[in-house]
C-alpha cells in the first residue's frame, strides 16, 4: 500500500479520498505507527538477549609479562626469590562458562515475553488513537467543506438579490435603503464565505498531517456529512453490553500489572542460589630470558570448576521487594480511577449521541421550514408586500439552519468515533 501510494502521488498529485482510504494511508504513512512497530522489534531483541544468557560463553586471553625484579620471600631459613629477575612469562588461555541453575534468567525470559505483549498493546493503542484522530479530522474536513458550500450558495443568492434590487433601484422601483441592505448582505456573506474557505484549507491541512502525506499533495473528498445521516442510530445492544475489556489504556494497565508481578518473581530469585560451571584451559611458559615467544617451552593446564553462590543477607533485596509491593498497590488504584473515568466518558458519548440524533431530526425540519420561509419572503418582496429586511432575515436563518444541521451530524459522528476509541473497537 505504501509503495502504491507513493507511486500514485508522483504521477497524479491529487488523491480522491474516502474515510477508509484516509485511515489506511495514515496507518501506512504516519511515523507514529512505525515508531510503535520499531518498539516491538526492540522488545523482541531483548527477549532473544534474555534466553541467550543460558548459552555457554567462550572467552580467550593472551598475556605477556616481563619481570624486572621479582619479589623475595624472607623467612628464618633464608630468602627465596619468586622467580628470576629479567625473565618473561607468556600465557594464553580459553575459558568456557555455562550457567547450570540461574533462576533470575528464567524469570527474565518470561518478563521479556510480557514486555513484548505490552509493546504490541501500545502499538495497537497508537493505531486506535490515530484512527480516531483521522476520523475526527476527516469529519472536520467534511464539516468545513459543507459549510463552505453553504456559504458559497448563500453568497450567490445574496449577489443575485442585490443585482435584482440594484436594477429596480436604477429605475426607481425600490428605495436606496433596499439597495444598501442588499449590498450589506452580499458583503456579509462574502466575508463569511472567505472565512469558511480558510477553515476548509486548515481542516484539509490537519488531515494531511495526520495521514503523513506531503502538504503539497491535493486531496479531493467527494463526500458530505449528509451522506452519513442514515448511520445515525441509537446505541444498540452491542454497545450497551460492551465493556472496557478492549480499551487499550485498560489493557496496558493490566499488562503493566502482569509485568510488576513478574518483576516480583525476579526479585525473589535474589534469595535463591545459582550454580555455574567453568572449564579453563591454559598454555604458559615462565622464566624466559628473551622475547621470542615462539621458542618458549609451554606447559598446558586444564581446570574444571563448579561454583555455588548462595545469598545470605543483602538488605537491598528486601527494600526492592517493598518498592515493588508499593508500585503494585499504586497501579491498582490507578486502574480503578481510570476505569471509572472511562466508564463516565463512554456513558457521556452514548448520551450525547442520543441527543445528537434528536437534534439532527429537529434541525432537518428547521432547514425545510427555513427554505419555505425564503420562498415566501422572496415572493412577498417581488409583489411589493414584503421588505428587504424580511428577505435578508429569512436567508440568514436558512444559512444558519443548514449550518446547524450539519454541525449536529458532525457532533454525532465525533461522539461515535470517541466511543469506538474508548471501547477499543477496531
Amino acid at each position: 500500500m505504501t509503495m502504491a501510494f507513493a507511486a500514485s502521488s508522483l504521477f497524479a498529485q491529487q488523491i480522491d479520498l474516502t474515510l477508509q482510504s484516509a485511515i489506511q494511508i495514515a496507518l501506512d504513512e504516519n511515523p507514529t505507527i512505525r515508531v510503535a512497530e520499531k518498539d516491538i522489534e526492540l522488545k523482541k531483541v531483548a527477549n532473544t538477549e534474555a534466553w541467550q544468557s543460558l548459552l555457554p560463553t567462550l572467552d580467550g586471553s593472551i598475556s605477556l609479562s616481563h619481570s624486572i625484579k621479582v619479589a623475595e620471600i624472607k623467612t628464618s631459613m633464608g630468602s627465596f626469590k619468586m622467580g628470576m629477575d629479567g625473565s618473561t612469562t607468556a600465557q594464553g588461555g580459553i575459558t568456557l562458562a555455562l550457567p547450570l541453575f540461574a533462576p533470575a534468567v528464567y524469570q527474565n525470559m518470561k518478563l521479556t515475553k510480557e514486555d513484548i505483549l505490552l509493546a504490541q498493546e501500545k502499538a495497537r493503542g497508537s493505531r486506535l488513537d490515530l484512527v480516531n484522530q483521522v476520523k475526527k479530522a476527516y469529519f472536520g474536513a467534511l464539516l468545513s467543506s459543507d459549510s463552505y458550500e453553504v456559504m458559497k450558495k448563500s453568497y450567490s443568492v445574496a449577489k443575485e438579490n442585490f443585482d435584482v434590487v440594484d436594477r429596480k433601484f436604477q429605475v426607481g422601483k425600490v428605495s436606496e435603503y433596499d439597495k444598501i441592505s442588499a449590498e450589506v448582505q452580499v458583503r456579509s456573506m462574502n466575508s463569511a464565505m472567505v472565512s469558511a474557505e480558510t477553515g476548509k484549507s486548515l481542516a484539509l491541512l490537519q488531515l494531511k498531517v495526520l495521514m503523513g502525506i506531503d502538504p503539497e499533495i491535493e486531496i479531493a473528498i467527494k463526500d458530505s456529512l449528509k451522506a452519513y445521516e442514515k448511520e445515525l442510530t441509537l446505541i444498540n445492544a452491542e454497545y450497551q453490553t460492551e465493556e472496557l475489556a478492549n480499551n487499550s489504556t485498560m489493557r496496558q494497565l493490566d499488562q503493566n500489572m502482569t509485568l510488576l508481578e513478574r518483576t516480583r518473581k525476579v526479585l525473589n530469585t535474589n534469595f535463591m542460589p545459582t550454580v555455574a560451571m567453568q572449564l579453563q584451559g591454559q598454555y604458559q611458559s615462565m622464566s624466559n630470558d628473551n622475547w621470542n615467544v615462539f621458542k618458549y617451552r609451554y606447559s598446558p593446564s586444564l581446570t574444571l570448576a563448579f561454583s555455588l553462590s548462595v545469598p545470605i543477607f543483602h538488605a537491598s533485596n528486601f527494600t526492592k521487594l517493598k518498592s515493588n509491593k508499593i508500585m503494585i498497590a499504586q497501579l491498582e488504584d490507578t486502574r480503578i480511577n481510570t476505569q471509572r473515568q472511562l466508564n463516565m466518558a463512554a456513558e457521556s458519548y452514548k448520551q450525547n449521541m442520543a441527543s445528537n440524533i434528536a437534534q439532527v431530526e429537529s434541525n432537518a425540519e428547521a432547514v425545510k421550514q427555513a427554505n419555505k420561509a425564503v420562498d415566501i419572503s422572496s415572493k412577498r418582496y417581488e409583489v411589493g408586500r414584503g421588505t428587504i429586511l424580511e428577505l435578508n432575515q429569512s436567508e440568514t436563518a436558512q444559512t444558519q439552519a443548514e449550518l446547524t444541521y450539519m454541525q449536529s451530524i458532525y457532533d454525532y459522528l465525533v461522539n461515535k468515533a470517541n466511543l469506538d476509541y474508548t471501547l477499543g473497537r477496531e
